[in-house]
């Protein structure tokens, strides 16, 4: 078992995995990326990952000239020759190499790369005990909603969080509360669910609509609309979503304890439906 490569379609050695100095990519932060998780074997939502990848091609004027299906295949080859049972697939889709201008190349084929690595999760104690997270600005585009690889800011969010000691940095603007560094937030106030609307502001993650779903199919009451940092504050309950996260309770923010300061009991029944969920999931 070992992480496999694959760029532009054919396997290569991580050593070896390399791109053009001019790969727009590097030059522009011109790509998008996307993150599989896979559970025993199988993929959760790859077709939803492509959709969203498919998508924000469009949105950015790009051509995904290796086609999907194509894409498809070789996460699943490449899963499989791995050998884990758990990972992550990670994707990258870039303009391509082309000679340094802003404006778009006339011509230039897109690069593509696939890693499977082993996932080992995080530690079961953040899931039964709670993490913090710290308020940041939000310093970002107006265009959240593309899963660009442009992410300086969050990066730089994220290593404040890190200096602080907590697991997240939840962006704010304009009093608004907007999501994660590299997450969703959810709130819960008097048993409903309550959540940043998907719009340009965020970017709708899977898992967020995973969660969404299973209250629709569980009578749990939710609401997609802003809410602010003192509602955030006094919030009965607070959670993360991600592909990597998962469902994370929050039970402190910016040193100020939320609810009981230990994870809530909605986020506890949504925590089970969702490992519930993983186990039927495999497309």
């Amino acid at each position: 078992m070992s992480t496999v490569v694959y760029l532009n379609g054919q396997r290569v050695d991580y050593e070896n995995a390399k791109v053009s100095v001019e790969d727009r990519g590097f030059q522009f932060g011109d790509g998008l990326y996307e993150v599989v998780h896979i559970y025993n074997g199988r993929f959760f939502y790859l077709d939803r990952h492509l959709a969203r990848l498919q998508n924000g091609a469009k949105e950015i004027y790009m051509d995904l000239d290796f086609g999907l299906n194509n894409l498809e295949k070789v996460c699943r080859q490449a899963v499989k020759e791995s050998g884990f049972n758990d990972a992550s697939v990670y994707i990258q889709v870039t303009r391509g190499a082309a000679v340094r201008q802003h404006a778009f190349p006339k011509e230039s084929s897109c690069t593509w790369v696939v890693i499977v690595r082993e996932s080992k999760g995080n530690p079961q104690e953040f899931y039964e005990n709670g993490i913090t997270c710290i308020t940041v600005p939000d310093e970002r585009w107006s265009r959240c909603n593309i899963k660009t690889v442009q992410l300086l800011a969050n990066c730089i969010a994220k290593e404040k969080a890190k200096k602080a000691g907590s697991f997240e940095a939840i962006f704010h603007r304009g009093g608004s509360v907007i999501e994660g560094s590299s997450s969703n937030v959810f709130i819960v106030k008097d048993n409903k669910l309550i959540t940043h609307p998907a719009n340009n502001k965020i970017l709708n993650g899977i898992t967020r609509g995973v969660v969404l779903e299973i209250a629709d199919q569980n009578d749990i009451k939710y609401s997609e609309e802003v809410f602010c940092i003192d509602d955030l504050f006094d919030a009965d309950e607070v959670f993360l979503t991600g592909t990597t996260t998962e469902i994370m309770p929050v039970v402190k923010v910016d040193g100020k304890i939320i609810g009981d300061g230990i994870p809530g009991k909605l986020t506890k029944i949504i925590q089970k439906y969702y490992q519930e969920h993983i186990q039927t999931v495999d497309c």
